[in-house]
C-alpha cells in the first residue's frame, strides 16, 4: 500500500508533478476488492479458490501491460482513481465478476471480468457517494450492455438512498461488436441521469476519451470536470470531421479541456492531472448536499459571523467607468475567503460559484466589472442561469453581486438570441423559492436590473450600497434622449444624476431593503440567512415549467 499512501500525499500535496513522479514507482495491482475470505479457507476449498482467482483478475483489469501504458499517457487507473477520492477503506464494489455476453465476432474467446466498469460506493469526507469508474485497459473502457448495466445499478441506488452519483469517464464510446445492445445502454443510462436530475446531483469528471453518445450523459449531469492534456469531449472524431467537412483538427482543438472550459462552455473547469482533480473534486463535494431532501453539510469556521471589512468601503472606485474584481468582493464577504468558482474560462463578465456563510453553503452569482463592465450577454445568461436552477433545486441559498450596465447591444446578440437566453436568467431566478440575497454595489440599469434578482423577483433581501446607481440606463445617455437638441446637457446630466442614479428612489419605493455600508455586508447577509433558513414557499401546482430554450 506504499504506492496508495505516495498518491494520497500528492493528492494532499497538489503538485502539479506529482502525477509524473509517483507513476515511476511500481503500482502494486491489488488496491480495492478486499477478500472475504480467510487464507485457511482459500487453502481448502475450491470453490473459494475460484472465487479469489477471479477476483484477482478483475483488479488487472485489461493486464500488466495495458496499466504501464495507462500510466505512461499520465493517467492513473480505474481503481486507482477511486481509491484516491473516497475515504481509505470506505469503497465497496457491486457487480466485480460481471461479464459480457457477446457472441458476435469472435468476443466469446475475449472476456474480462468487471467488463471495464468498476462501480460501487463510498465515502468522501465522511458522506456516502455512489461511483462508477471506466477502466480504458479493459477494451478501451466501451461501453457494452454489461458495462451499462452496472452503472444504472449504482444510479438506481443513489436515488434510492439519495446519495450523489461521481461518473469517472475515460471511454472510447460503443462497443461496436455489440451493435444496438451498446446504444440502448447509452439511453439506459441517459433516463436515468434525467430521472435523477434535481434529486441527486451528478458530477462527471472525464479523464480520457469521451466520444460519440457517451458525451450525452456527462451533459446531461450537473458539473463535467476535464482533465488537461489527456481528456476529450467530441461527437464525431477528427478522422470524421476530416471525412465531412475536410477540416483538419486535432482531439486537443476539437475537444479538449480548453475548447470546452473556455469556448463551448461544456465543461465548468479543468485540472492538470488525474491527482489535481480528484483532490480538488473531494473539496468540491463538500459543498453540496447529498440529495434535495437534505441540507447541504455545515462547515465549522472560525472567521467570526461579525466580521467587518473596511476594504469593501473603498473597493468600488469613485469613477463608474473604472472596473474593480467582483471576484475580490466575494472573497471578502464568504468564509475564510474561500470561493470555488465554477467555470471561470466561460462567459468571464459574469462569476458563479459556492462559498460559505457562517459555515453554510450559498450559490454566489455576480457580474464581473472587469470583463465587458459586467454586461449579460448570451453565455453569461445561460452560465448563470443553470448555475442558479443548480441551487433552486438543491435548496442552497442564492447570493447576488450586482453590477451590470444592461444587455449586450448588437445585431450578432440579437441575432443569435439574447431575448431568449436572456429570458432563461430571468426565468430562473423568478422561479428560485430558495433565499434569496441580492447586494446591488454599483449599477443596475434597465432589464439588467430587474432581472438580477430584484425584489420584483422575490428576492428575499435587497440591499444597495451607497455606490449603487439604479436606473434606466446611465445618465448621459438618458438625458441625451430626454433633452435631445436641447442646450446645458452637462446640468441636465448632473440634475438626471442626482436624482436617478443613486439607490435613494428604489428606496423609497421599497424596491431596496437597506442601504448599507460596504462593511458590514457580511454580518447583515449572515443574520438574513440565519432568519431565512426556515422559509417556505412554493410555486403553483403544475407539471413542470416551460422555461425559454
Amino acid at each position: 500500500m506504499a504506492h496508495l499512501r505516495a498518491l494520497r500525499m500528492g493528492l494532499t500535496r497538489r503538485t502539479e508533478t506529482a502525477l509524473p513522479r509517483l507513476l515511476t514507482q511500481q503500482v502494486p495491482r491489488s488496491l480495492s476488492l478486499a477478500r472475504p475470505y480467510s487464507m485457511q479457507a482459500l487453502k481448502t476449498n475450491p470453490v473459494a479458490q475460484k472465487i479469489e482467482a477471479k477476483r484477482q483478475a478483475a483488479k488487472l483489469g485489461g493486464g500488466e501491460k495495458r496499466i504501464d501504458a495507462q500510466h505512461n499517457k499520465g493517467k492513473l487507473t480505474a481503481r486507482e482513481r477511486v481509491e484516491l477520492l473516497v475515504d481509505p477503506g470506505t469503497f465497496r464494489e457491486y457487480d466485480a465478476f460481471v461479464e459480457h455476453q457477446c457472441e458476435d465476432f469472435g468476443m466469446q474467446n475475449t472476456v474480462i471480468t468487471g467488463d471495464g466498469v468498476v462501480t460501487g460506493h463510498g465515502k468522501v469526507n465522511g458522506r456516502t457517494v455512489y461511483i462508477f469508474s471506466q477502466d480504458f485497459t479493459t477494451f478501451g473502457g466501451s461501453l457494452s450492455r454489461t458495462h451499462a448495466a452496472k452503472i444504472c445499478k449504482i444510479m438506481d441506488k443513489a436515488m434510492l438512498v439519495g446519495a450523489p452519483v461521481i461518473g469517472l469517464n475515460d471511454s472510447g464510446g460503443a462497443r461496436i461488436q455489440e451493435g444496438v445492445d451498446s446504444l440502448a445502454g447509452y439511453a439506459d443510462i441517459f433516463q436515468r441521469n434525467v430521472l435523477a436530475s434535481g434529486v441527486v446531483p451528478q458530477i462527471s469528471l472525464i479523464m480520457g476519451p469521451c466520444a460519440g453518445g457517451a458525451v450525452y450523459s456527462p451533459a446531461l449531469t450537473d458539473f463535467t470536470f476535464m482533465v488537461r492534456d489527456t481528456s476529450y469531449l467530441f461527437v464525431t472524431g477528427p478522422d470524421v470531421v476530416k471525412t465531412v467537412t475536410n477540416e483538419s483538427v486535432t482531439q486537443e482543438e476539437l475537444g479538449g479541456s480548453k475548447a470546452h472550459t473556455a469556448k463551448s462552455g461544456v465543461a465548468h473547469q479543468a485540472f492538470d492531472n488525474d491527482i489535481e482533480a480528484l483532490a480538488r473534486l473531494r473539496d468540491f463535494i463538500d459543498f453540496l448536499p447529498l440529495s434535495n431532501q437534505e441540507p447541504s453539510p455545515r462547515r465549522h469556521t472560525d472567521d467570526s459571523a461579525t466580521r467587518g471589512d473596511e476594504a469593501l468601503d473603498t473597493i468600488v472606485p469613485a469613477d463608474s467607468t473604472k472596473a474593480y474584481d467582483m471576484k475580490d468582493v466575494a472573497s471578502r464577504l464568504v468564509d475564510d475567503g474561500n470561493f470555488f468558482e465554477i467555470m471561470p474560462d466561460y462567459a468571464k463578465n459574469i462569476i458563479v460559484g459556492f462559498a460559505r456563510l457562517d459555515g453554510q453553503t450559498v450559490g454566489v452569482v455576480g457580474n464581473q466589472p472587469l470583463v465587458s463592465s459586467g454586461v449579460l450577454d448570451i453565455n453569461a445568461s445561460v452560465k448563470a442561469a443553470r448555475f442558479v436552477r443548480f441551487c433552486d433545486a438543491f435548496n442552497i441559498p442564492l447570493l447576488t453581486l450586482v453590477d451590470v450596465p444592461g444587455f449586450l447591444p448588437g445585431t450578432a446578440q440579437e441575432h443569435n438570441g439574447i431575448i431568449r437566453h436572456g429570458a432563461k436568467l430571468l426565468y430562473a431566478y423568478a422561479e428560485a423559492t430558495v433565499p434569496k440575497l441580492t447586494v446591488i454595489t454599483r449599477k443596475a440599469y434597465g432589464g439588467a436590473y430587474d432581472v438580477m434578482s430584484s425584489k420584483h423577483l422575490r428576492g428575499d433581501v435587497n440591499y444597495a450600497w451607497p455606490t449603487a446607481e439604479i436606473a434606466v440606463m446611465g445618465a448621459k445617455g438618458a438625458v441625451e434622449i430626454i433633452f435631445r437638441n436641447q442646450a446645458n446637457i452637462e446640468e441636465r446630466v448632473k440634475e438626471y444624476t442626482d436624482k436617478f442614479a443613486n439607490p435613494l428612489p428604489a428606496a423609497k419605493r421599497g424596491f431596496l431593503d437597506d442601504i448599507i455600508l460596504p462593511s458590514v455586508t457580511r454580518s447583515r447577509l449572515i443574520e438574513d440567512l440565519a432568519i431565512l433558513a426556515t422559509k417556505k414557499l412554493s410555486n403553483p401546482p403544475k407539471k413542470h415549467g416551460n422555461i425559454p430554450l
